[in-house]
């Protein structure tokens, strides 16, 4: 999402629709999940038509203009990887070891940086559901949203949005990747140790018939590989075409998935699209109600200026706003402070070059805080969506933040804050 280019603040009453619609987020599927989930559409789009509102009747259209823009792209990224990924059935036997859990983990990280987290996650969730079956409990949705969904996708623009909204302002491809790997390893493989921990004292407590070697071994089969052509094309068009065409192609992509692919692979992997639609609609409304929340950031700038507060900052922000807007926001900050313009591309470039350290701060900080709420980064809410359509047990916004993000996640990443970005730093 583009920042809103307003010369002053808006009024302080605008950033209220923001923040209503989080609470409902938050609370709605808690206290009254029955008028929640049949209202949801028309709450997001009331509550975004107040934000749009004010904007337009005072004449200010640009703003709005620019998110309109950048939520179709976001949702023809999201949506084509939902249903070509949703093509390809990876069937699974048996019952996965932590050992082997790790394992996939990691190869999920992996594969998040050369097809997008949302490509990643939405191949993999399913599986994932299915190998551990006998055993699954919310922390290996919660774990598989840290480490898949968001941090495993820092080294490389196609990665995260965020990344990707870098690359198009004029950051070198490779950039991130020399840049942003060591944080990768030690996000990565910490998190991985912190979930076998939890995982391996879950697999001992299982009865033994699911520990049973026969049981605890897996049989792969795949299915609808063709799709692997599908995804290919939506890299492409990522990479190479500008807007209209970009979004243009990944259309073709999902519509060359879904009427390709047998119906006997969507019927295996209980494709529906549900929470396409539930991320749809609700970031219809976040991407209008936070363009005042970015609007006055931008008009009323922090005043951060090492790489340690702006890893903080960007990720605090990440957490709640959605983490691509959030990432351009404060590059802007950053680049402001040493008199560069964002909208220049020769002036992005020397910023990479020149401040290297700030800028792997606020990459970081996008990324990996995006995994600190469902609304973070846009393929947490499709995992969720995906996992509770599979009867599997999901904390609420609530839980999610209090029960993981709070006590796991956010001392884990303070610990990585410490060691990439204060005075005491080992990386770096």
């Amino acid at each position: 999402m583009m920042i809103a280019s307003t010369t002053a603040a808006p009024p302080l009453w605008l950033l209220a629709p923001f923040a209503l619609l989080l609470a409902c987020v938050a609370m709605g599927p808690l206290f009254f999940p029955h008028f929640w989930h049949k209202r949801y559409p028309l709450i997001a789009v009331l509550l975004g038509a107040v934000s749009a509102g004010w904007y337009l009747l005072n004449g200010i259209t640009s703003p709005m203009l620019h998110a309109l823009e950048e939520y179709v792209g976001f949702i023809a990224l999201i949506g084509s990887l939902y249903i070509v990924s949703g093509g390809i059935h990876i069937r699974v036997k048996g019952e996965a070891t932590p050992t082997v859990n790790c394992v996939y983990l990691l190869i999920g990280a992996i594969l998040a940086n050369i097809i997008g987290t949302t490509g990643a996650s939405m191949l993999m969730i399913r599986p994932w559901i299915r190998m551990n079956k006998y055993r699954i409990t919310s922390f290996h949705i919660v774990f598989f949203i840290f480490i898949i969904s968001n941090v495993g996708g820092c080294l490389t623009p196609i990665g995260d949005p965020p990344l990707f909204m870098g690359y198009l302002k004029g950051i070198p491809f490779l950039w991130v990747f020399e840049h942003c790997w060591e944080g990768w390893i030690v996000c990565v493989l910490g998190l991985i140790a912190i979930f076998f921990v939890f995982d391996r004292a879950n697999f001992l407590r299982a009865p033994k018939a699911v520990r049973d070697k026969e049981t605890a071994h897996e049989t792969w089969e795949f299915n609808g590989l063709h799709n692997v052509f599908f995804i290919g094309l939506i890299i492409i068009a990522v990479l190479a075409m500008p807007a209209g065409w970009r979004e243009a192609a990944m259309l073709v992509a999902a519509l060359g998935s879904w009427f390709t692919t047998r119906k006997s692979v969507h019927e295996a992997n209980d494709f529906n699209f549900e929470p396409l639609k539930e991320v749809a609609w609700l970031f219809v409304g976040i991407f209008a109600t936070m363009v005042p929340a970015l609007s006055y950031l931008q008009a009323e700038p922090p005043p951060i200026h090492s790489a340690h507060a702006f890893y903080w900052a960007t990720g605090a922000l990440s957490g709640v706003l959605d983490n691509a807007p959030t990432y351009l926001a404060f590059l802007a900050t950053a680049m402001g402070q040493q008199h560069l313009d964002l909208a220049s591309r020769p002036d992005v470039i020397r910023f990479a070059a020149e401040h290297a350290g700030i800028l792997e701060a606020i990459s970081l900080g996008a990324v990996f805080f995006g995994a600190m709420t469902y609304i973070g980064n846009g393929p947490n809410f499709m995992v969720k969506a995906i996992a509770e359509h599979q009867k599997v047990h999901v904390p609420s916004f609530v839980g999610y933040f209090l029960r993981f993000a709070v006590p796991i996640l956010l001392p884990f990443l303070t610990i990585v804050g410490i060691l990439f970005f204060s005075r005491w730093r080992i990386f770096g």
